[in-house]
């Protein structure tokens, strides 16, 4: 059997809920297809968070990483196509805010995910869960993980797979913010499971 890392997400800025954290926690120690998952929870912290995600890559040795990230305001599924080698953004929950900072220096510019993203849209699609291919990622943790995750692929692990899929708010976050459309806990988990099988049947 496969060993899938899957990242989550602590709160952040100013969304007191973040479904990637409980979707995470729940999905640890499942058996999906060809993956057993093993799940880590990532601080929202520059100085912090890349380096935890080399290191549970290095320690666990995963066949496949793949991060969670919210996306408050989106309402599909978007698994990313790319990650940018910058962090840029507002002030983390450290209270620090890079400014136009490389993530690895004399890093590649970008890492184009090794994921079957097209084939995960279509299998959301078909177990009628919008989504859509998303081409940019940002620049705050969520792009910082993903670019960390890729470059560690492509310079020391080859056959590691690595990818990104950012969520929409769950119905307790928009409960909570008030501002921003949202899916059920139960259809988060079901979408980010489909990916899952797809990566395994892919």
């Amino acid at each position: 059997m496969k060993t899938l890392l899957v990242t989550g997400f602590e709160p952040f800025l100013k969304y007191p809920v973040n479904p990637t954290q409980k979707i995470a926690d729940e999905l640890d120690g499942m058996r999906i297809g060809e993956y057993k998952i093993h799940s880590e929870i990532l601080p929202v912290d520059f100085s912090q968070s890349g380096d935890l995600i080399v290191k549970h890559i290095q320690e666990i040795k995963p066949d496949a990483v793949l991060s969670l990230g919210l996306s408050g305001g989106r309402y599909k599924i978007t698994p990313e196509r790319i990650a940018i080698n910058v962090s840029d953004g507002p002030k983390d929950n450290s209270g620090y805010a890079p400014v136009d900072e490389p993530i690895v220096e004399d890093g590649a510019d970008g890492y184009f995910t090794n994921m079957p993203i097209r084939k995960m849209v279509n299998a959301l699609k078909e177990a009628g869960f919008p989504a859509e291919i998303s081409n940019t990622a940002g620049a705050y943790l969520c792009n910082n993980v993903m670019y960390r995750a890729l470059h560690l692929a492509n310079t020391e692990l080859p056959d590691m797979l690595a990818g990104f899929i950012h969520i929409p708010a769950s119905h307790e976050l928009a409960v909570e913010h008030g501002r921003v459309p949202s899916w059920s806990h139960e259809d988060l988990k079901r979408a980010i499971q489909v990916c899952i099988e797809e990566l395994s049947e892919s």
